[in-house]
């Protein structure tokens, strides 16, 4: 008995059908990839300057706004490093002791009950806020050198410098802390540079 050749009829379909399940397969397939792929989040542009911006007197202490150079800019570390620092700066300025305590290291924000912080920074203004440059510290740890300007009452203003407005200069230790960069404390080596504005 000799074998009898398929029906061609039954192999024409089967093609077609198979083109079809293969084409809505990777359709489907790439429909749901731009459906779940996650949204980016809004490019931010960055602030970068080369000095701090001058403010006539009426206007400090100026923006409140970190700015950074165009070194920093260009630091793998700067955006994370220039968001702790805006937190850091928009506490002070808005009075907010919980946030101030969630942008600082364990270690800093036992320094200061918040009856003393806020006392401490009762009438305080900081702006026109620079950072020069980013350094590697201590393992996890980063050394941020920073410029604002400062304006208060004079009785509130540091005891060695009795003034109204106070341009500084200073090192700000960075922490690693649960996988967030923290303000940490000051070693006492550490001596900032401030002027009267």
């Amino acid at each position: 008995m000799t074998a009898q050749p398929r029906p061609l009829s039954r192999q024409r379909w089967l093609i077609p059908v198979l083109v079809v399940v293969i084409s809505l397969t990777v359709g489907v397939g790439l429909l749901a990839r731009d459906l779940y792929k996650r949204p980016e989040a809004e490019p931010t542009q960055p602030v970068v300057s080369e000095s701090p911006t001058s403010v006539a007197p009426e206007q400090q202490p100026g923006s409140p706004v970190v700015e950074v150079t165009p070194d920093v800019f260009a630091h793998p570390q700067y955006q994370s490093v220039r968001q702790v620092l805006q937190g850091y700066f928009d506490s002070i300025n808005d009075r907010d002791y919980p946030k101030w305590t969630s942008v600082v290291s364990r270690e800093r924000a036992k320094t200061k009950t918040a009856a003393e912080w806020k006392k401490d920074f009762q009438s305080t203004r900081d702006g026109s806020i620079l950072v020069y440059r980013i350094e590697p510290g201590a393992p996890n740890s980063l050394r941020v050198l920073v410029a604002f300007t400062s304006t208060q009452d004079v009785e509130d203003a540091p005891v060695y410098l009795p003034e109204g407005c106070i341009r500084w200069r200073l090192v700000l230790p960075l922490r690693l802390e649960s996988g967030s960069w923290r303000v940490d404390t000051t070693d006492g080596g550490t001596n900032p540079e401030h002027e009267r504005c």
